[in-house]
């Protein structure tokens, strides 16, 4: 059999690689189809971090995905936390899965390791691979793999019995013993004592490359990558190194040389590429059933409760379900009817009792909830069930924004808690649906501009000040990139351009940006599912805190339920001052129905008196606020979806319009009726809609496909 790819195990994600980030997967999954290989696998260092984002790239690069990990096996028990040098704590070992069982395990495996053996890595250890080898091929890994480690030392009796246990833990045909050649001499006299256990215990060899970075050339931004995740500068003598130079994607023709001596090795590469198929589900909702009381199944128990809340948000509402409204006559029971149907037909009926479920909870436990916003205000369900309390009609809000047969993905409530509290509705949740069945979710801080060009210059010991005179030429502007600030500022480019260390540093910074800098619990995110979590990702630990690996769109694109448990701390102000109210004048205030039409109220906001007001409390919104003078709360609802980057160029023209409606211009006389409240200038997303169905002829679901591009 000719050589038909280049079989490779990838470390993404690590504190040492240059290939984390959706983009530099995107980049080598690219690379390895330019150099004709049919698959490429990853072995995360003890994480699954980049598993899903290889997935979707090597798919769209045609690609063949092997998912796999890099594991730490612990010498005895995980449980065993005995102090000694930090090779002796752990070892490495490949593990690939098969099919879906195999990845199944292999997230069990990795979660294992975090929740019960985590010594100064994650650590599994020989009970557990065995209980999860089902599915998965195992390879022997690197140098610090247990089997070239005792091959290093001179003790081959030793590696023998390691090997043959690994063999009798995953079964015959299912460990391979690994051969990896980056120009280190020891790797070589290693390769040859494997040559020789391969013949004595019938155990394949298979040939792989450690990549940590897509070309050779990128060999002194990872050494800088290197120093910059160990604390060292490159001038530091004793630091860690990758010797050799060689951690980069190889083309088939440079792995058949390296290892002419073992030809089968090569040609495992394919077998194996041949054996892993795994197929990831995505979009498909897993919503955990909602128990509901007896007598009643999930749809008419949502039926039952929405009802009930439609008549007591509308108690003017007459026998048809006919209410007059802003619209006119308005039949409020059929747009109830209408959203319900929808939320059957997509298959989220659980998922408003569970939100429903728990918002109740706070609520009758004296926990302050937010009014709700973003989309979901634009759903009856929502309003009758009390997870929101923004009346959908009297805004003209939309529910298809929110929930469309015509764009299929999860409904999105974020809910504000007091930030005191807050945790307590997540004991709840956790409590209700079992602990191992909730987490929290990971999320990455990232390289930017500015800090990657300040590390980029510590690593390489520049001088502090010149750093520092580059790091302020970046424009202070939200998602700025190195390359995007070159073309905005001449004085960078002209130092670019002219001054060597300059270009070196900021070639250097380029390649660094955009990379994960650290992993964090999300500040408000909480993944809830039907079976335990590590059934559907794999689990991390953060501060003792269990936390998912995948990150929120991606536990989203994988049908998870993830909500948004957010404290705010302006909720927990204002419950106090409620409580303080009650207590010095001993008056209780209802916050739900604070009347909106004193003009005491907008004069003092007029007069940009907000300090400690929610989103107008700014010096811009300040002086936003005494320009625009506001009279209602309309007023004040357009200003605030004004003061963000893109509308704000639109704040001028609202003004005029406001205050001499001769200034009004609609480029079309079918705009009048949509942008008459806002003066003539498209403010709210609805609006948007709005526009795209009355003069395209758009449907709802449609017109929100617009409004999101």
């Amino acid at each position: 059999m000719g050589i038909s790819m280049n079989f490779t195990h990838l470390h993404v994600h690590t504190e040492y690689s240059l290939l984390d980030g959706s983009s530099k997967i995107g980049e080598i999954t690219k690379r390895a189809k330019e150099l004709g290989m049919d698959s490429l696998a990853i072995t995360d260092h003890g994480v699954m971090y980049g598993v899903i984002d290889f997935y979707k790239a090597a798919k769209e690069a045609g690609i063949k995905p092997i998912l796999g990990c890099e594991v730490y096996v612990a010498p005895g028990s995980r449980f065993e936390k005995t102090p000694g040098e930090s090779e002796d704590r752990y070892y490495h070992l490949v593990l690939l899965a098969e099919n879906n069982t195999g990845y199944q395990n292999l997230m069990k495996i990795v979660s294992r390791g975090f929740t019960e053996g985590f010594y100064y890595k994650p650590r599994v250890d020989y009970e557990v691979l065995t209980e999860y080898h089902e599915g998965i091929i195992a390879l022997s890994a690197c140098l610090a793999g247990e089997v070239q480690r005792y091959l290093a030392r001179g003790m081959y009796e030793m590696g023998m019995e390691a090997a043959k246990r690994y063999e009798n833990i995953f079964g015959k045909g299912n460990f391979f013993l690994e051969l990896q050649d980056h120009g280190i001499s020891t790797q070589q006299y290693v390769n040859q004592q494997l040559v020789r256990m391969s013949e004595e215990l019938n155990i394949e060899l298979v040939a792989t490359n450690d990549i940590h970075y897509t070309y050779a050339e990128d060999a002194d931004a990872h050494d800088i990558l290197l120093c910059i995740q160990t604390g060292k500068m490159v001038t530091d003598e004793n630091r860690m190194r990758y010797e050799g130079g060689q951690y980069y994607c190889k083309s088939p023709e440079e792995m058949a040389e390296l290892f002419s001596y073992a030809p089968q090795a090569i040609e495992n590469t394919y077998k194996i590429a041949q054996r892993c198929n795994v197929e990831i589900e995505f979009g498909v909702t897993k919503v955990p059933k909602y128990e509901v009381p007896e007598g009643y199944d999930s749809w008419s128990y949502l039926n039952h409760l929405c009802y009930e809340g439609l008549a007591k948000r509308y108690p003017d509402m007459n026998a048809d379900g006919e209410i007059d409204s802003t619209q006119g006559i308005y039949n409020i029971k059929e747009r109830l009817e209408y959203e319900l149907s929808v939320i059957q037909t997509m298959g989220y009926v659980d998922y408003f009792l569970i939100v429903w479920d728990f918002i109740k909870y706070a609520k009758d436990h004296g926990i302050i909830v937010g009014p709700g916003r973003g989309s979901a205000a634009g759903s009856m369900v929502s309003y009758c069930l009390q997870i929101t309390t923004i009346d959908p009609l009297r805004y003209d809000l939309i529910f298809e924004r929110f929930l469309n047969p015509e764009r299929v993905s999860m409904p999105d409530i974020d809910v504000d808690f007091c930030y005191e509290r807050r945790q307590e509705v997540i004991d709840y949740v956790i409590s209700k649906y079992g602990e191992d069945h909730v987490a929290q979710i990971v999320t990455f801080g990232t390289l930017a501009a500015r800090a990657a060009i300040k590390d980029v210059g510590r690593a390489l010991a520049m001088p502090y000040a010149d750093v520092d005179r580059i790091s302020k030429m970046i424009p202070t502007e939200l998602g700025i990139t190195i390359k995007k600030a070159l073309q905005m500022n001449p004085d960078l480019k002209k130092a670019y351009e002219n001054e060597e260390d300059t270009h070196h540093l900021i070639d250097m910074s380029m390649r660094l940006e955009g990379l994960p800098r650290h992993s964090s619990t999300h500040a408000a995110g909480v993944v809830i599912c039907r079976e335990p979590v590590m059934e559907y990702v794999p689990l991390s630990a953060n501060d003792g805190q269990v936390n998912t690996q995948y990150t929120m769109t991606l536990l989203e694109e994988l049908g998870l339920l993830k909500m948004d448990f957010l404290g705010l701390r302006t909720l927990t102000v204002i419950q106090n001052a409620v409580q303080e109210v009650e207590r010095i004048h001993g008056v209780k205030l209802d916050m739900e129905h604070l009347p909106d039409n004193d003009p005491a109220v907008y004069q003092l906001i007029s007069q940009g008196k907000t300090e400690g007001v929610f989103q107008l409390e700014s010096g811009g919104m300040k002086q936003f606020m005494r320009e625009l003078e506001p009279t209602c709360l309309e007023d004040l609802i357009a200003g605030i979806s004004l003061y963000r980057p893109g509308p704000m160029d639109f704040i001028p023209k609202y003004i005029k319009g406001k205050n001499d409606k001769d200034n009004i211009q609609y480029t079309h006389p079918a705009l009048e009726p949509i942008l008459k409240n806002t003066y003539g200038c498209i403010v709210y997303q609805e609006q948007v809609m709005q526009i795209v169905m009355k003069l395209a002829g758009y449907t709802l679901g449609r017109s929100d496909l617009v409004r999101r591009a």
